[in-house]
């Protein structure tokens, strides 16, 4: 369904015995174009279910270390995403990475990953972002969940970057429909929530912080179905 490389979509058939299909859960609308969906992460489970498996074209946000060469990979991978994330051991870690960032390096290639950046070089997020949805029409997957403790069932809390998008798409007249979904890994389901203009998002609440928690907690809601 994704528009990728020859190559890139022969290697996402090899990666089905690892990542079973879930079932897809739709309780509005199944997203066509041009939106932005939230979700949690589950390390891998959840990004490489939809990238293998959705069924609408989508373009993911991801740490730009993941888009940055090997060595930079390499290095985000084994300290921030296994030690931190994933609670392995570093020496463990580093050992593993050593092995698995040349093979990660790789599949990030095809991915059309979207670079997110922590300081002033966020403006090219939103560019890119910007002419995802105006011109190839896809939707935007970004998972903002707060991870510091770990991957957990229920969220702590979002990162407010995707709602900087929304007022950066806002300001050039897209009032971008913006979904929650939740993977459910015992369960095997991918739910997805009724989509909610972020302009009628931003009439309910005050600011950034106030839309964060209300779709964390829609997001969480997720959980039990």
């Amino acid at each position: 369904m994704q528009n990728r490389k020859l190559w890139y979509r022969g290697l996402k058939k090899l990666m089905h015995g690892r990542y079973k299909k879930p079932e897809f859960i739709y309780l509005g609308e199944k997203p066509k174009e041009g939106s932005i969906i939230l979700s949690n992460h589950v390390g891998t489970d959840a990004p490489m279910s939809l990238e293998i498996y959705a069924d609408f074209h989508l373009r993911m946000w991801g740490t730009h270390e993941m888009n940055s060469g090997l060595i930079k990979m390499y290095k985000y991978q084994s300290r921030v995403y296994y030690h931190e994330k994933k609670h392995w051991n570093l020496h463990l870690a580093r050992l593993f990475c050593l092995i698995a960032s040349p093979l990660t390096n790789l599949f990030y290639k095809g991915l059309k990953l979207i670079s997110t950046y922590k300081d002033f070089r966020f403006k090219y997020t939103l560019e890119e972002s910007l002419n995802v949805i105006k011109h190839t029409k896809e939707n935007i997957v970004i998972f903002p969940e707060k991870s510091d403790a770990g991957y957990l069932d229920q969220l702590q809390g979002f990162h407010e970057g995707f709602v900087i998008l929304a007022e950066y798409l806002l300001k050039r007249d897209i009032d971008v429909p913006i979904y929650v979904s939740y993977f459910n890994k015992e369960k095997m389901t991918y739910t997805f929530g009724k989509p909610e203009l972020y302009s009628e998002l931003k009439n309910k609440f005050n600011d950034r912080r106030e839309i964060a928690e209300y779709l964390v907690a829609a997001c969480n809601e997720l959980y039990s179905i």
